[in-house]
């Protein structure tokens, strides 16, 4: 079971490497997965994780209180809006826009709500 850890988190962290480089890609809860799942594979792979320079400020701050940076809230909302967008470019129903525009409406209200870290 420790292999099949080991590889979720292993495909975590590289969709977190990329979501740092795309704006629609979520980095940190990918993170935060890699974590918890090099956490019942490999303990070395998360202690590298937590501890690494770039990557585990984030992790440590969402562990330690729960917090989001405001770099990370302003870059998720710009992505959110920018999804809603492409959504009415694409001149999707307007069901899909309703549900889509709630749903972007509470991540990102979670998101704000959470404190700064």
């Amino acid at each position: 079971m420790r292999w099949f850890w080991a590889f979720c988190g292993l495909i975590c962290l590289a969709l977190g490497v990329i979501g740092a480089a795309l704006p629609l890609l979520p980095t940190v809860p990918f993170l935060l997965l890699a974590a918890f799942c090099f956490a019942r594979s490999s303990e070395r792979l998360h202690h590298w994780l937590i501890t690494h320079p770039r990557l585990g400020p984030p992790i440590e701050s969402w562990q330690r209180n729960g917090a989001i940076s405001r770099r990370a809230k302003r870059a998720s909302s710009l992505a959110m809006t920018a999804a809603l967008g492409l959504s009415v470019v694409l001149a999707l129903p307007l069901w899909v826009l309703l549900v889509q525009g709630a749903t972007l409406a509470c991540v990102a209200l979670f998101i704000w709500s959470r404190p700064e870290g």
